[in-house]
């Protein structure tokens, strides 16, 4: 994706190409009209200087019986010529063509002004010529000159278009940096982004008011699931109790006892529920610790003892390969257990018997990355795309668990900042990938 100020920048920079390429079109003609204007200014002012001339010295200097009433001369070049010569016309001229002229045997074309006036009764012809070579050769030069202004003005511009309209974006960068990372609105950054454009001052305030509108609504649900937990919780635990002790009676009937113990088993996953919200709750309000340090392979190998036995009755393979070991700082050990296991555990439930469950551990880069890789069920896109939504399950035909526990594994990743990323292919199976921010 493509950056709003580069996409400025581009813009500009292709409106400027365009006016530089009807520039280009034109410049042709525009160059020719300029330079023949400039030429025949030219021609206009050297004939007023010799006009100028023979007004303080008087024609005879230039006409004299040897010359044969004919004044010439010309530039070493042969690129400008000046003739006067008396000639007999009725009328007055003034004009400028295209001619040639013999000068030591070559044939020169020139542009040449022709311009008729009267001294002391006399008719006197005055051209003023310059070589078409000459003027073709400065209408180059400027065809040059004008390109590379050309191309330097859009190479500038372009530059500074860049420049500036970074610099007029920077705050929506800013604003965009406040939210990138954000796992809840709590940790946002409500400090007024400073800019002296209004439009970025409105959407700063918009995302502050919207920021702390989320919280509140987060606040309100921490406190509504915490309240209906903590009073679900102390009847559930009454009615188990009472359960139990119906249960150990010798007169008890044996439907009536199989009835009792279905409602246990209900009661023991309310109670599992139950426990799960709350701690998803004290994980959201950030009431645990991060005080403890220790070993991630180690943390593994202990859950992979764990559910082995499981995954040995299933028919599945686990397997571990552990490479470079990671000691955790700063974390929750008993949290950072349940998130390995519930993943761990979620992928024996939905790998078929004979499949393989793969447990690794290395390091890439700066990162400590560690892989759970199932040959299960798989999942499609709508699948994943609730992945850790709560009461979602991986499959919809799966009637054991809750449907929290991928939930909990990623409240329990963000309070860690571990990110979880997960690929997954429909009868190919998943591979959950936690990375951890540094190596250690």
């Amino acid at each position: 994706m493509t950056k709003l100020k580069v996409k400025l920048a581009i813009f500009n920079l292709l409106s400027k190409m365009v006016f530089a390429l009807l520039f280009l079109m034109f410049m042709p003609y525009i160059v020719e009209r300029i330079n023949l204007i400039q030429i025949d200014n030219n021609l206009i002012q050297k004939r007023e200087q010799v006009l100028s001339l023979i007004s303080k010295i008087g024609i005879e200097p230039f006409i004299a019986s040897d010359t044969g009433n004919v004044f010439g001369n010309y530039n070493i070049f042969k690129e400008e010529f000046i003739s006067l010569e008396r000639v007999d016309l009725e009328g007055d001229q003034s004009f400028i063509e295209i001619t040639t002229r013999l000068i030591e045997g070559d044939v020169i074309t020139f542009r040449v002004l022709n311009y008729s006036f009267k001294v002391e009764g006399n008719m006197y012809l005055l051209e003023v010529g310059r070589s078409l070579t000459s003027i073709l050769q400065t209408q180059q030069n400027i065809k040059k000159v004008s390109w590379m202004f050309l191309i330097s003005i859009i190479l500038v511009t372009f530059l500074t278009d860049l420049y500036y309209t970074g610099r007029l974006l920077r705050p929506l960068d800013k604003i965009t940096k406040k939210l990138k990372g954000i796992s809840e609105p709590s940790i946002f950054d409500r400090r007024p982004v400073r800019t002296t454009t209004s439009d970025f001052k409105r959407l700063d305030k918009a995302l502050i008011e919207l920021m702390a509108h989320i919280e509140e609504l987060f606040r309100k649900e921490k406190d509504i699931t915490v309240n209906i937990s903590h009073e679900l919780f102390t009847p559930v635990s009454v009615i188990r109790s009472d359960l139990e002790i119906l249960l150990i009676r010798n007169d008890l009937e044996p439907a009536i006892a199989e009835k009792i113990e279905d409602s246990l088993k209900m009661l023991y996953r309310l109670q599992s529920l139950i426990n799960s919200l709350l701690l998803i709750a004290r994980l959201e309000s950030q009431q645990y610790l991060r005080d403890e340090s220790f070993s991630v392979n180690e943390l593994l190998t202990e859950i992979i003892n764990e559910i082995k036995p499981i995954a040995d009755d299933a028919g599945i393979i686990l397997k571990k390969e552990l490479a470079l070991d990671y000691i955790f700082s700063g974390a929750n050990k008993s949290l950072t257990f349940s998130m390995f296991y519930n993943i761990v555990n979620n992928a024996v439930k939905n790998t078929p018997q004979g499949g393989n469950i793969i447990i690794r551990s290395y390091v890439e880069g700066n990162k400590f990355i560690v892989t759970v890789t199932d040959t299960g069920k798989g999942m499609t896109r709508a699948q994943m795309a609730t992945l850790f939504s709560r009461f979602k399950t991986r499959s919809g035909n799966q009637v054991d668990g809750t449907g929290i526990g991928l939930a909990i594994a990623k409240s329990i990743a963000d309070f860690h900042s571990v990110e979880i990323i997960v690929d997954s292919a429909v009868s190919e199976g998943t591979s959950f990938s936690f990375r951890f921010s540094e190596n250690s």
